[in-house]
């Protein structure tokens, strides 16, 4: 009887000190725990800074045709996680031919305005599907190559072609425009992309003796209509300056 009850109190000691032992280790284990989790931790982080690239199209278009010459830069800087600031500036020289009339449009132009990114990236992405607005304006001068005088009776009376150039300078344009476009990460830091422009012309500055067919910046004019289109395709590199918190 004696036996059996050292072996009772034997067992409940084991007990307890196990006890005391879990109950000392479990503080431990918990702080392990804590630790591995912030470690574990990812911040997640925006990248803000400036975006420089040029329009491809533009030194596309100039390689094959003999009828234009274009160059146009551009740049954005990320205001908050969706909008940014952006703006192009360029110069081109178009020679528009048609049956009566051969003219070249020859100036600069600046546009600005701002950006909004709708797509949601995944982690790690930076891409951007965009809808954005812009205002354009240009300075640019026009020259009269040569143009054709219609006759109702070619027959009788020959229509009469006047080849002396004739220069008008000093004309403005202003314009407004709306601009879809997309811009995906192929490399770090490095994007490409394409976009699509409806414009609306607010005023115009043409010559005395023909209307404008062509303007610097906005595009071919349609007939003195007061909307135009206009596309791009370009490259730029992002300049990271700052990061913020997600």
């Amino acid at each position: 009887m004696s036996t059996l009850r050292i072996s009772i109190c034997l067992l409940l000691l084991s007990i307890s000190a196990l006890a005391q032992d879990k109950n000392t280790e479990e503080p431990e284990a918990v702080k392990e725990t804590a630790e591995q989790i912030a470690k574990d931790s990812v911040r997640i982080t925006n990248r803000y800074g400036l975006r420089l690239g040029a329009d491809l199209s533009k030194l596309v278009r100039t390689s094959l045709d003999d009828d234009y010459k274009g160059f146009e830069l551009m740049g954005d800087f990320r205001l908050t996680k969706r909008l940014y600031i952006a703006g192009e500036l360029g110069t081109e020289e178009r020679t528009t031919i048609t049956e009566f009339l051969n003219s070249t449009a020859n100036g600069s132009y600046f546009k600005a305005g701002i950006d909004y990114n709708t797509y949601e990236n995944w982690f790690g992405m930076e891409n951007a599907i965009y809808t954005g607005f812009r205002v354009g304006a240009s300075t640019f001068k026009q020259t009269l190559n040569s143009y054709t005088i219609y006759t109702t009776n070619q027959y009788w009376e020959p229509q009469l072609t006047v080849d002396t150039p004739e220069e008008f300078s000093g004309l403005t344009a202003l314009w407004t425009e709306l601009i879809v476009g997309l811009k995906a990460e192929v490399l770090p830091n490095l994007y490409l992309g394409l976009n699509a422009q409806l414009k609306v012309l607010i005023s115009d500055d043409a010559p005395n003796t023909f209307e404008n067919v062509y303007i610097p910046g906005y595009n071919k004019t349609y007939d003195s209509g007061r909307f135009g289109v206009g596309y791009g395709y370009n490259i730029s590199y992002l300049i990271p300056l700052y990061k913020k918190e997600k």
